[in-house]
């Protein structure tokens, strides 16, 4: 038989001589954040996975930033351990120092963020995917995926590998994050590799494309990392962790990563450092018209910052450390595409940087994703049954970001295969609905970011309660074990029981209270008052006012703080309840899959293309569809609503209504 042999970037892919073929249930590609929570999901869930990377040594690794969490990507970290996943589990084992960020403002904001070790983070990761049953890995590049024609529907069969080599599947997960025809770029160099100079996947993207599959091109960057021993520290400001540390999974105890932490530094920008940037903007392949993508609005370089923000005198530059057994610290906030010698001369500029050595270039990569409005919310694709995505592939930024749609993609690709319910998770329910929800129906022309101000129901959706929020649905799909169902159930019992004690404990003016109130500058009280009412000041709470409550239970910590949050902050929490009670029900009234909106007459021409092209599930999703208006879901509901008698039986097979 004669070989079928195509060639890019000198690389020969034999199709025809190759004659390895396996088979497996589900194949993941791409084993970054994405790929390993999509992977020990379908492998926990009893499937036979393998999972492809271009280099075992790349697992789980930060090719960027040096931490797990922050504001709004704490919530995701807590969300993925909450449903059953890895990544809160593995950044307490190997982070080096932690802190709990936005403290001083309301709960809704709490944000955890870890410093990792980049290598331990890795490596952690790695052996809990060697260790995990029926998951197989394997380093090879995915070429194409094989689909075949089942009743007017494509469906997916298997992939080919660079090597011709065939892997046969129910389902495939793609978590390519920016390898798809990667080429990095500093100043005029270009290099067509993949982030920390790895090998780019060049040929998946021609495969997606002849299978009708919508490409974009994003760009993103990283700044360099520079020798330890060369930094001047005493002229920066130095950042430590918190003195209690809270761990991110609910299954670690508190207690065993209490530890001596690592420290990081600020510093700053100045104006000759802004000088040198604009003197070299011509030199820069952003301003240089070089780069194709479309670079992130909430972590630009720092050629965008000094053009952007033109009036700023200075930026914050965080200095931070990769890991214990490396000197190479990461220069946070300075991220960059400038030449190699604009790059010393400009790092060279900020206090302590004097001397500094740059260890690695800064760099910018471009690579290829997906329009996401191609997913539906399970994070299937529309057009091909069994093609699941996750990560930045799906066109967002970020670690959590990636690990979370990696999870769900995971999960769902998992109970197509076992004829199960899929877990779509709405907005109101988890930061994750949202993101998801902002993808596949808003959609994105740039590297979507997860920010708290996206979630409209964020005093519900705090980092604090996700295991009261997720448990049961982690439970449900079959990630989370019945003693820790039961842990949780015990939990939420005794929050209850307390909530209801404390809303019945009358506190009366005597001298120990007035003493007590008085050390907290608390207005004194006039006659008897319920504890629940001075919870409520905000110069005091639940654990302030121990000593005058003798008859209060030992409790838990994270009781004590649910207790708490859920008493002062009660008449916001039932008002957002109420917001989402009106949300769930337009949720709840579900629209036909490949339905055709021309049929609706009176909606406009915009509308009908809009819902057309995103097929939305529900009532709530077509309204957040950017411009389909509330005239257009008023139209929509006359329509359900004639449904009922025209066509009843698809009426309740959608709704359900007698």
């Amino acid at each position: 038989m004669s070989d079928s042999v195509s060639e890019n970037n000198n690389t020969h892919i034999v199709t025809n001589r190759n004659k390895l073929e396996e088979t497996y249930d589900v194949v993941v590609v791409g084993a970054g954040h994405a790929g390993c929570e999509a992977a020990l999901a379908c492998a926990r869930l009893g499937l036979e996975t393998i999972i492809f990377t271009v280099s075992v040594d790349s697992i789980a690794m930060m090719p960027c930033n040096p931490n797990i969490g922050g504001s709004s990507k704490g919530h995701l970290v807590r969300e993925i351990d909450a449903l059953g996943g890895e990544m809160g589990k593995n950044i307490d084992k190997t982070f080096i120092q932690s802190k709990m960020l936005n403290k001083s403002k309301g709960p809704a904001v709490h944000s955890l963020r870890a410093q990792a070790d980049k290598a331990d983070y890795s490596m952690s990761m790695r052996q809990t995917l060697q260790d995990t049953p029926h998951l197989t890995i394997r380093q090879a590049e995915v070429a194409e995926i094989i689909t075949e024609e089942e009743n007017d529907v494509q469906k997916i069969v298997g992939v080919h590998t660079v090597s011709g080599a065939t892997y046969h599947c129910q389902a495939v997960v793609l978590c390519t994050g920016t390898y798809l025809r990667a080429r990095c770029l500093t100043g005029e160099l270009i290099t067509h590799t993949g982030p920390n100079g790895l090998q780019a996947a060049n040929y998946l993207t021609d495969s997606l494309i002849a299978h009708g599959i919508e490409m974009y091109r994003f760009k993103t960057g990283t700044p360099a990392r520079v020798d330890k021993n060369s930094i001047d520290f005493s002229k920066m400001e130095e950042q430590f962790g918190d003195e209690e540390i809270v761990p991110f999974s609910f299954t670690t105890d508190p207690e065993s990563i209490q530890k001596e932490q690592v420290s990081c530094w600020l510093t700053y920008t100045n104006e000759k450092t802004h000088e040198i940037i604009r003197n070299n903007l011509d030199r820069s392949p952003i301003y240089a018209g070089v780069i194709e993508g479309t670079g992130p609005r909430y972590c630009p370089s720092i050629e965008d910052k000094v053009v952007r923000f033109a009036d700023k005198n200075r930026h914050q530059i965080f200095i931070e450390p990769e890991g214990l057994h490396t000197n190479e610290m990461y220069i946070g906030g300075m991220s960059s595409s400038l030449p190699e010698d604009v790059q010393h001369e400009m790092y060279r500029t900020l206090p302590g940087l004097e001397h500094v050595r740059i260890v690695r270039n800064a760099y910018a990569i471009e690579y290829d994703c997906i329009n996401p409005t191609q997913l539906y919310a399970t994070l299937e694709f529309k057009k091909i049954s069994g093609l699941f995505s996750g990560g930045q592939f799906n066109g967002s930024s970020g670690y959590e970001e990636a690990a979370c749609q990696g999870l769900i993609a995971g999960i769902n690709a998992a109970c197509k295969i076992l004829k199960r319910k899929p877990i779509i998770l709405d907005r109101s329910e988890a930061y994750i609905g949202v993101l998801i929800d902002d993808l596949v129906t808003k959609g994105t022309h740039e590297p979507y970011r997860m920010m708290t101000s996206r979630a409209e129901y964020r005093l519900l959706l705090r980092q604090d309660n996700a295991d009261l929020r997720l448990t049961k649905r982690g439970y449900e799909v079959g990630l989370i074990s019945k003693d820790r169902y039961e842990h949780v159930c015990e939990k939420e019992r005794l929050i209850k029981e307390e909530i209801e004690r404390v809303s019945q404990v009358h506190i009366g003016a005597t001298a120990k209270v007035q003493e007590l109130l008085t050390s907290y500058e608390s207005i004194p009280l006039s006659n008897g008052i319920l504890l629940t009412e001075l919870i409520r000041r905000p110069e005091l709470d639940y654990e302030k006012l121990a000593p005058i409550d003798p008859n209060r239970p030992d409790l838990p910590r994270d009781v004590r703080e649910q207790v708490n949050i859920l008493i002062k902050y009660d008449g916001y929490i039932s008002r957002q309840i109420k917001q989402v009670e009106h949300f769930k029900k337009l949720e709840k009234k579900k629209l036909p899959v490949n339905f055709d909106y021309a049929q609706i007459s009176g909606l406009r021409i915009e509308a009908r293309q809009k819902l057309n092209d995103l097929q939305p599930l529900s009532i709530g999703q077509a309204s957040r569809i950017s411009g389909v208006t509330p005239a257009d879901v008023s139209v929509i509901l006359v329509y359900l609503e004639q449904l009922k008698y025209t066509d009843p039986d698809l009426f309740y097979q959608l709704n359900g209504e007698e």
